[in-house]
């Protein structure tokens, strides 16, 4: 007799990967990277440099990946006793540690390789960007404010968009660092909301869990304010024009319909806002700065 799952096909074990990694997930902090860099092309000699947005592309999945392979390793007990995700692939067995260990290490060759192309900066400072996407996952287990960890991850694409073309450092970039950092961190306290019950019964720290979804909700609206206010800085500072002011009206009131739509006994759109409206205002904001460059003349 052949049994019910064994008759059920398994994904190859890439495919298993990716989706363990959520790779489309890519999409909400990569196109900052770009936009700082596209910012740092401008004002460097007007043209977009094709190889080094390639080099960026692959700096940040591959980095990006491998901090999420770590954190679905590091987390996988974690993950087994929380019904929410206790069908990922490392709980279920579609993929095991040492397959997913793998997977992890070939995207941190990657991502030291392709900074290594870009300029000596990149490469010296590869390593203090892997720091906190290692310490992220542990986060939860010795603090309540884990968002601040990731935070301080996603704040680095951009810095280390613009230091791929330069290899300079950029305080404007850092600006940018900061609202990327800020908002993401701020949707993940959304996120975090669904799990509450799971946390405080395994112990996770979270916002939510320790102070409640009311807190968290407020929390993520303050961030969500503060990213608008820099961004707003530094389309100053960089002078931005029509086109980047118009996309950041757009940001705000996607921010707006976001918190609108999440309240704080009501997290039955949570998953709209988390996925469909994030990944609204990366893509959005993106093609904004892009227009707005090229209308000032950035030759593609």
């Amino acid at each position: 007799m052949i049994s019910a799952s064994a008759a059920i096909p398994q994904p190859g074990r890439t495919r298993a990967f990716l989706r363990l990694v959520m790779i489309e997930h890519s999409v909400f902090a990569l196109p900052f990277a770009y936009i700082a860099a596209l910012t740092a092309m401008f004002r460097w000699d007007g043209n977009v440099h094709w190889v080094r947005l390639f080099l960026v592309t692959v700096c940040m999945v591959g980095l990006r990946t491998f901090a999420m392979a770590v954190n679905r390793i590091i987390d996988r007990e974690i993950d087994a006793r929380n019904p929410r995700t206790a069908q990922r692939e490392l709980v279920t067995g579609a993929m095991s540690v040492r397959h997913a260990w793998t997977g992890a290490l070939i995207a941190l060759a990657v991502f030291l390789g392709s900074a290594a192309l870009l300029n000596p900066l990149c490469l010296a400072l590869a390593p203090i960007a892997v720091i906190p996407m290692v310490v992220y996952p542990y986060g939860k287990r010795f603090t309540n404010f884990p968002q601040a960890i990731l935070a301080l991850a996603q704040a680095m694409g951009p810095v280390g968009g613009w230091l791929a073309v330069t290899g300079t450092w950029s305080w404007d970039a850092v600006i940018l660092g900061l609202a990327v950092g800020i908002w993401i961190g701020g949707f993940d306290l959304i996120y975090a909301c669904q799990d509450v019950e799971a946390d405080r019964e395994v112990g996770v720290g979270s916002v939510p869990a320790r102070f409640g979804v009311p807190a968290a909700i407020w929390g993520a609206r303050a961030c969500h304010a503060v990213t608008t206010a820099l961004l707003t800085w530094y389309a100053v500072v960089t002078d931005a024009g029509a086109f980047f002011w118009l996309g950041l009206l757009i940001v705000a009131g996607a921010f707006v319909y976001e918190h609108s739509i999440v309240r704080p006994h009501d997290l039955s759109r949570l998953n709209r806002a988390f996925f469909s409206v994030n990944g609204f205002i990366g893509i959005a904001l993106f093609v904004s700065a892009l227009l707005d460059l090229m209308v000032r003349g950035l030759t593609l």
